[in-house]
């Protein structure tokens, strides 16, 4: 058995196997993991001289539409190169060990989905589901990882069947969560009775309250994350570590080996 199973909490591991419905709630921690930059990380080349919050704005896009689909297509290269971690793997497979799992993401990729996991709830949208700005019709993008040079470009926009351009799908800030991936989170959050918040600092609202709301109806919540966040006071337990090396190894503690 790996010596770091010993640092989890032996109640925590009671708590996962006797869950009924488990939450997983995860932010860009999670992702980081993987090589994928945060919102925190300053950008280089091309973007070096905005910052990310700047370019993720519908006025951004109204202001510069070829810098902004640049931006985020050399964003969703990134995460086509990246894989899924440990974190994501472990995820996928407690789907199989407990009687129900919701996962709910704040991120805007695809590395759970890749690492196994299905009905994933973006609350942030996602990369790889652009739609047209003016009609809201889903855009099919190409097959394979975009060519993007390292340092970035300005790129033009598709254009969609009804003449207007096509955006990211993503959640800009400004703009409201999908109604529907919100109210499921909502739900799942006021049901479930044992919720984990991995690489997450609980700041961004609406999704912070997903935990609180947890708490509130009952359930057991964990905080999976290297730092102190906000959360520390909705948490049942904070296991401090990269979820990379505390979900497998709570799945082994939990469940036995793979």
């Amino acid at each position: 058995m790996n010596r770091n199973v010993a640092t989890i909490p032996q109640d925590l591991i009671a708590a996962l196997k006797k869950a009924k419905h488990v939450v997983v709630f995860t932010g860009a921690g999670v992702s980081a993991e993987s090589g994928i930059p945060t919102f925190r990380d300053s950008l280089t080349g091309l973007w070096e001289r905005f910052h990310a919050e700047d370019l993720a704005t519908p006025g951004a896009f109204h202001k510069d539409k070829e810098l902004v689909w640049g931006w985020y297509e050399w964003r969703r290269m990134k995460v086509s190169q990246a894989q899924p971690n440990p974190a994501h793997i472990a995820v996928a497979t407690l789907a199989t060990l407990v009687p129900k799992l919701t996962i709910v993401t704040q991120n805007v990729d695809d590395l759970h989905e890749r690492a196994g996991s299905t009905d994933v709830l973006h609350l942030h949208g996602s990369l790889h589901s652009p739609r047209c700005a003016t009609c809201g019709q889903a855009h099919i993008l190409p097959p394979g990882i975009p060519v993007e040079p390292e340092g970035g470009r300005r790129s033009s926009p598709p254009v969609c069947i009804c003449g207007g351009l096509v955006r990211p799908g993503v959640v800009w800030f400004g703009e409201d969560l999908p109604v529907r991936e919100l109210r499921q989170a909502f739900e799942a959050a006021q049901k479930c009775d044992l919720l984990f918040a991995i690489g997450t600092s609980g700041l961004v609202q609406p999704a912070a309250r997903i935990p609180s709301l947890a708490k509130q109806a009952g359930a057991c919540v964990v905080q999976v994350n290297p730092t102190s966040t906000e959360l520390d006071r909705e948490c049942t337990w904070s296991v401090r570590g990269g979820a990379g090396e505390i979900m497998p190894n709570l799945l082994q503690a939990a469940f036995g080996p793979a």
